[in-house]
């Protein structure tokens, strides 16, 4: 199944494709039973058994450029230098998305001896950057949605705006009387036309793998303007959707791979890991995103109204944001550690070229 959007990327969605097209919303898994209610572990929505590929050809117009990137690292650590020591000087985990930088005409520069728990990237821009975040949310199988969507663009009923042409008005022709000749009136000034204030953006989160386009050569995924590239969702994988503050990061990864990522151990049922490390992973998200949500516009999400009358009143603490934003992240990295029990996923994912990923969307 092939599908353009104009001139920017054209997405191929595989004809076995392991789940539905269409995305189910999945805020209950975070408000079904409050707010304070146990992580659903268990919960047969977060059991990844499919994987869908998507082919995107991304196209631009740029020459060859350093990516702008940005490192951060949590204050969880007791160390909180962004500089590791030699042990750690090999380690290229940290990179795993560098090809999706790479294959679009931006070369992403990562210091070996740098250990981000977070990397961002502020350009260059390219459109079909949004294209590619907004498709892989559409074809997600579900999503956590705490921001509102962008209305359709239209265009406003009326007279068209004449602010952006120029008209040149011929004056009379000046009368002669006695050799007197009357000055050409001047133009009239006109103010210049208020700029519109920027459009909201948001933020999406998810699971994702990437593949190059001929499996095992990445050089294969760059061609001449234009990158090719395979994307790989889960189906138990929820994205989630957040309103991002003006000068978010364009895009952003977290430095752990999905073969890291398997091997946290989950906390049991209400309680805590033994290791902490879920709690810190989830720390981490957190204090990055919490930089870049615009926490003004986050939408809670209400109860459904069959589950209502069974669900006692909720409590006005219950409904801060960033409560609802962290569950949301516990949700996304459960499923996370519980697709390494999948075959399948095992099967068709690069374990070392995958991981949570996030782009900025309109």
């Amino acid at each position: 199944m092939f599908s353009s959007f104009g001139d920017t990327i054209l997405v191929e969605v595989g004809l076995h494709a392991g789940f539905e097209a269409t995305t189910e919303v999945a805020n209950d898994l975070i408000i079904a039973h409050g707010i304070s209610a146990a992580i659903p572990l268990h919960s047969d929505r977060l059991e990844s058994n499919s994987v869908k590929v998507i082919l995107i050809t991304l196209k631009y117009k740029h020459t060859i450029e350093d990516a702008s990137l940005g490192f951060y690292r949590s204050s969880v650590h007791n160390d909180n230098s962004l500089f590791s020591t030699v042990k750690d000087y090999l380690a290229v985990e940290k990179g795993w998305f560098s090809p999706y930088l790479f294959a679009s005409g931006r070369r992403p520069i990562i210091p070996r001896s740098m250990k981000p728990d977070v990397i961002f990237c502020h350009g260059p821009f390219l459109s079909g950057d949004y294209k590619i975040g907004e498709r892989l949310l559409a074809e997600s199988a579900s999503s956590i949605c705490l921001a509102e969507a962008p209305p359709p663009a239209s265009t406003p009923p009326g007279e068209p705006d004449q602010g952006h042409h120029f008209s040149l008005g011929i004056p009379d022709i000046p009368k002669l009387t006695m050799l007197t000749r009357s000055r050409t009136p001047s133009p009239e000034p006109q103010l210049a036309a208020v700029p519109h204030p920027p459009a909201p953006r948001r933020i999406v989160i998810m699971v994702l793998g990437l593949r190059p386009h001929r499996v095992g050569v990445w050089t294969s995924s760059q061609r001449p303007s234009e990158s090719v590239m395979n994307y790989i969702l889960l189906s138990g994988a929820p994205a989630i959707v957040v309103p991002a503050k003006l000068g978010a990061p364009l895009l952003a990864w977290d430095s752990l791979t999905l073969e890291e990522i398997w091997k946290i151990e989950l906390p049991p049922d209400g309680g805590a890991s033994p290791s902490g490390q879920f709690e810190g992973v989830v720390k981490v998200l957190f204090e990055y995103l919490d930089m870049c949500i615009d926490w003004e516009r986050v939408v809670v999400p209400s109860a459904p109204a069959s589950k209502a009358p069974e669900s006692p009143p909720t409590a006005p603490e219950d409904l801060d944001p960033k409560k609802f934003v962290k569950r949301a992240l516990e949700v996304l990295l459960v499923a996370a550690v519980r697709s390494g029990a999948s075959k399948e996923v095992k099967k068709e994912v690069d374990k070392e070229r995958s991981g949570i990923a996030m782009w900025r969307i309109p």
